[in-house]
């Protein structure tokens, strides 16, 4: 574990690195983009003319033959947890690792909620959830968040994602906005991921390496699994086994294409040799874009 001074040397300059994103992001309505979703149930009655027909109970409607609508209020805190990859696979990366680049962007989302006043917790997770801190306001708890995603010291190299947000599901019981971060190179997650949608604004942020999907030319190499430890002697110049790898790849890329659209979750990429502010922007610019239709 890297020392005190370290670690805030470390999350110090975070600060400083994100400061003009996340002042741009908060400027540019970070709040309403999730407006709508942290709201409590109240009451139903009649429609009137103005009424948002979105809200409009059909079931209550069809009994009494004439329009109502679900009222909602809205709740005075907003719950943003961060969950948050920590398994060996993070280690990858041609420029920056994985998870550097995960935590400098997590840091961001993260004092962007802290200057919405939003309540902020974390999760860390490896082949099950290794760490779970509770949402709370304030610039010292943002601070102890992003502390210790610096210093954090996994137990295990493995990946869950299913077991992780199965054991989220129960952990959550209150409406929050969930931002997933991770490689997603996990087994199959879509029954866990479902059942934590059906309750939670979940927000994919996937961070990937280009070098991951193709393997170039440079002969005999030795191949290693950063989570399993298991090595693999491959021939690189082999055009055969450099396109099976593509396929399999690609493959890959369309079945987690398929889980985050059939569950209906929005989904940023971000490559670790690109800057990250523009897909961040884009994102919240999209989704603003959305809710105001």
């Amino acid at each position: 574990m890297p020392e005190v001074k370290e670690i805030i040397k470390k999350v110090r300059k975070l600060e400083i690195t994100t400061r003009q994103l996340v002042d741009g992001l908060v400027a540019g309505n970070y709040h309403s983009i999730f407006k709508g979703q942290g709201i409590e149930f109240s009451e139903i009655r009649e429609y009137h003319s103005g009424d948002d027909i979105r809200t409009i109970d059909w079931k209550v409607t069809a009994r009494f033959d004439r329009p109502f609508i679900k009222e909602f209020i809205e709740e005075r805190d907003l719950r943003v947890y961060f969950i948050f990859d920590y398994s060996a696979s993070g280690n990858f990366g041609n420029l920056i690792e994985k998870r550097k680049k995960s935590i400098e962007i997590t840091a961001t989302l993260m004092f962007s909620a802290m200057r919405n006043n939003d309540n902020v917790g974390l999760f860390i997770f490896t082949d099950g959830v290794e760490k779970y801190i509770p949402a709370r306001k304030g610039r010292r708890h943002v601070l102890k968040l992003i502390s210790t995603l610096v210093a954090y010291s996994p137990q295990s190299k493995k990946t869950d994602l299913n077991l992780s947000l199965a054991y989220i599901s129960k952990i959550i019981k209150k409406r929050s906005i969930l931002f997933i971060i991770s490689d997603f190179y996990s087994t199959d997650f879509m029954k866990s991921l479902s059942i934590l949608k059906n309750r939670q604004d979940i927000i994919a942020l996937r961070v990937v390496d280009k070098r991951e999907n193709k393997i170039p030319d440079v002969g005999l190499i030795q191949l290693e699994d950063e989570e399993t430890g298991e090595q693999l002697l491959v021939d690189t110049s082999d055009k055969v086994f450099r396109k099976n790898y593509v396929e399999m790849m690609h493959k890959k890329e369309l079945h987690l294409k398929h889980v985050f659209r059939r569950n209906k979750v929005d989904v940023i990429n971000i490559f670790t040799d690109e800057p990250y502010a523009l897909p961040l922007k884009k994102f919240f610019k999209i989704r603003t874009r959305r809710i105001i239709r």
